[in-house]
C-alpha cells in the first residue's frame, strides 16, 4: 500500500503495534463469529412480522413481537446472545431505550450480569452523562447514570435493531464517555443496506442474529 508520507524510526514501532492490534481484533471477531453461528439453530426470520407502511408510508417495519410472544423463539435468541457473552465476557449489559431494555434485561438475567439502561433525556434521576447525536431531521439525546461505569467495566451494548446506526453509535460514545470499556454490540435484526455497522467502532465485535438487505 502506498503512503504519501514516510514514518521515522521512532514512529514505526507505533505503526506496527497498531497494525498488530487491528489484526488481533479481526482474528478474535472471526473466532467469535464461527462459534456464534455454530450455536445457531432456529430460523429466527419465522418469528419476525413484516408491517408495511409503518411508522411512515413506504417503510417496511420488522416487528419482533411474535418472537417475544413465543417462548421457544425467544429462548433461542437468549441462547445465541448468551454464547456471545461467553466469548466477550462483559461485566455489564447496556440496553438502549426502549426495546433494548427487553433484550438487555433478558440477557443480563440469563447470564447473571448487571444491567444499565441508556435513556432519553430527563428520564434518569440524579447525575447523568449525556450525548447529543444527529437525526435525519434535527438532533436527539441519550443519557446514562454518571456512576454506572465505575471501575471501568467491560460493556456489551444490545438493542433489537441496527438500522442507520445513529443511536448505537451515540451509545458507544456515551459508554466510553462514562468510563466503560466497550467490547461489543449485539442486535436481533440488522438492516444491512442502511450501513449502520460502519458507524460503530472498528475495534469491537458487532453481531446481529438476522440480516435483511
Amino acid at each position: 500500500m502506498f503512503l504519501p508520507y514516510s514514518f521515522g524510526a521512532d514512529q514505526q514501532p507505533k505503526l506496527l503495534k497498531a497494525q498488530e492490534k487491528s489484526s488481533s481484533s479481526m482474528a478474535i471477531s472471526a473466532m467469535i463469529a464461527c462459534k456464534f453461528h455454530q450455536n445457531a439453530s432456529l430460523d429466527l426470520r419465522h418469528y419476525v412480522q413484516d408491517i408495511p407502511d409503518f411508522p411512515k408510508p413506504g417503510i417496511l417495519f420488522r416487528d419482533i413481537s411474535p418472537m417475544l410472544r413465543d417462548p421457544v423463539g425467544w429462548a433461542d435468541v437468549m441462547n445465541r446472545l448468551g454464547s456471545l457473552c461467553d466469548s466477550l465476557k462483559p461485566d455489564l449489559i447496556v440496553g438502549i431505550e426502549a426495546r433494548g431494555f427487553i433484550v438487555g434485561m433478558g440477557l443480563a438475567t440469563q447470564k447473571k450480569l448487571g444491567f444499565v439502561p441508556v435513556r432519553k433525556p430527563g428520564k434518569l434521576p440524579g447525575k447523568v452523562y449525556g450525548i447529543d447525536y444527529a437525526l435525519e431531521y434535527g438532533t436527539d439525546r441519550l443519557e446514562i447514570h454518571a456512576d454506572a461505569m465505575r471501575d471501568q467495566p467491560k460493556i456489551l451494548v444490545v438493542d433489537d435493531l441496527l438500522a442507520t446506526g445513529g443511536t448505537a453509535s451515540a451509545t458507544a460514545d456515551l459508554v466510553k464517555k462514562a468510563g466503560g470499556q466497550l467490547v461489543g454490540c449485539a442486535f436481533i435484526v440488522e438492516l444491512t443496506a442502511l450501513g449502520g455497522r460502519e458507524r460503530l467502532p472498528d475495534d469491537i465485535h458487532v453481531e446481529s442474529l438476522i440480516h435483511y438487505s
